[in-house]
């Protein structure tokens, strides 16, 4: 008998959305689902694609526009929330239909606002005569009006906090509060020592991981640079900004303490390590600093690189010395199971099934990652 088919919808904005989407087609895999990989914003077409992103990197470099944009708009449900949402999924919903008929799928599971947006309009749209179950999954703490509509079979969220966002559009919606998705490598990492040693980092040595997302948001350059200059190790993550990697790279040959090498959040908590977070991330990101503020082992400062530094080294000084804990378990796989099970998308998987034996083809994370 053939596997039932799930497809993944994600946006290429940024490296959030594909590494929950990563995790989640694991996830799927392990539970005998196949699994495909739909990028909404390449099947916008490419200029529109490239203009979506242009128009997202310019409204939330822009102080105040995005903040306006989310909280007055997108977390209202106002006008403007409504034309974005049709302007994107007009377009997305008769190309994911086009797409399921070449290639028919049991389940939806969208990691992407747009795409949750659209997975629920397909009921409605010509043609679809047996629309597949549908799922959005969103890490983030609040989410806001374009992920949440009438037609979705569930909404996967990690805090209480997530869930209620989620009632205050569909007061009777079926929600379930998973661990966060975290690459299943991340649970398989090496001790802080080994991870050292492995890079030739004295196991006393103060360090700090320096990183901006995929973007490279903030003032990496100067922080690493600063923070080495005060004696600090300093593994810095360009993500995918040439422009920086090219900087890092001129201050690295000046400051060898500087090692221009990713992770988040969730993944840091994962192989239990402090976070100081930047406030570059207007809107969503502004709801985020606040929950990971309130789980605990976090700091926060702004932009300016000479209060970062002076946050970073305070944070260090205040961390406890090197040791030797482990990652703690994944659970993610088995909830997100028992997740589908309770609005019968699936049956329940045994426990044996979703051990962790069955990601040990999966590689460990870098050792600049656990630092």
């Amino acid at each position: 008998m053939s596997r039932p088919r799930a497809l993944v919808l994600t946006g290429s904005l940024g490296m959030g959305h594909h590494v929950v989407t990563e995790v989640v087609a694991d996830s799927l895999e392990q539970m005998g689902w196949s699994t495909g990989v739909f990028d909404c914003m390449s099947m916008l077409g490419r200029l529109s694609g490239m203009t979506g992103d242009w128009v997202f990197r310019r409204i939330t470099a822009t102080p105040t526009l995005y903040d306006g944009i989310h909280f007055s708009h997108f977390r209202t449900d106002s006008w403007l929330a409504a034309l974005v949402d049709w302007g994107a999924t007009n377009r997305l919903v008769p190309a994911l239909a086009d797409h399921l008929a070449a290639e028919p799928a049991d389940l939806l599971v969208s990691t992407f606002a747009t795409g949750a947006s659209a997975i629920a309009k397909l009921a409605s749209y010509r043609g679809m005569a047996r629309p597949p179950a549908t799922v959005a999954l969103c890490t983030d703490v609040c989410m806001h009006s374009l992920w949440v509509r009438d037609g979705i079979h569930l909404f996967l969220v990690t805090s209480e906090a997530a869930a209620a966002s989620v009632r205050r559009y569909v007061p009777r919606a079926p929600i379930a509060i998973v661990p966060a998705p975290v690459r299943p490598a991340f649970h398989q990492a090496p001790t802080q020592a080994e991870a050292r040693a492995a890079l030739g980092i004295d196991g006393e040595a103060r360090c700090a991981l320096v990183m901006g997302g995929g973007w490279g948001l903030g003032p990496l350059a100067e922080t690493a640079e600063a923070l080495a200059e005060q004696g600090v190790v300093v593994p810095v993550v360009a993500g995918h900004n040439e422009q920086l990697a090219l900087v890092l790279d001129q201050v690295a040959r000046r400051q060898p303490r500087v090692m221009p090498c990713a992770t988040t959040c969730s993944e840091a908590r994962v192989v239990n390590r402090p976070l100081l977070l930047l406030d570059v991330m207007p809107g969503h990101g502004r709801d985020n600093i606040q929950h990971e503020l309130e789980l605990g082992a976090a700091d926060v400062c702004d932009a300016d690189s000479e209060r970062l530094v002076q946050c970073a080294l305070g944070a260090l000084e205040r961390s406890a010395p090197p040791g030797a804990s482990r990652p703690e378990a994944d659970r993610f796989a088995e909830e997100f199971a028992n997740a589908l099970a309770m609005v019968g998308i699936f049956p329940s998987v045994p426990q044996h099934e979703l051990s962790l034996t069955a990601r040990a083809a999966n590689s460990a994370p870098t050792h600049e990652e656990v630092v």
